[in-house]
């Protein structure tokens, strides 16, 4: 049997924990399909790939990922405070916005509406925090 490599084609099906239990995805959600992606091409964070490494098809396990190895360590400059007439009327603490920066195109959480501004953070939800991932493998191409 074919064990993963580096520049494997894998089929995978996996949940995705945090610490406390919680699932953040979860390829078994209705209507999803095991992963498909090439290692080596920056599709999967790092962890997560080196995980699959030597799995062969039928193989499962549980891999934890440092926050180093996933979506990185929170980076408070990257939480920044807009004057509200900058953001759309109607949002609220929770929602996502999209701007364009000269970096394309970036994804902001609102995390505070205050009486002038609105606080907004350009880290991935997932950053700063371990990631623990149970792992199927389903195909190797």
């Amino acid at each position: 049997m074919s064990k993963i490599n580096e520049n494997s084609t894998v089929t995978v099906n996996y949940t995705g924990k945090l610490e406390d239990g919680s699932v953040f995805d979860s390829s078994f959600n209705e209507g999803r399909e095991p992963l498909v992606a090439t290692l080596g091409q920056g599709q999967l964070i790092k962890g997560f790939e080196q995980g699959l490494l030597e799995m062969e098809v039928g193989d499962k396990k549980t891999v934890e990922i440092e926050a180093a190895d996933a979506y990185g360590e929170r980076n408070e400059g990257m939480i920044q405070e807009v004057p509200k007439e900058r953001v759309p009327q109607e949002v609220e603490v929770g929602h996502v916005l999209q701007a364009e920066t000269p970096m394309g195109m970036v994804n902001f959480n609102v995390l505070e509406i205050k009486e002038e501004t609105v606080l907004l953070d350009a880290n991935h939800p997932l950053a700063g925090k371990k990631l623990i991932f149970e792992l199927e493998v389903v195909g190797i191409n």
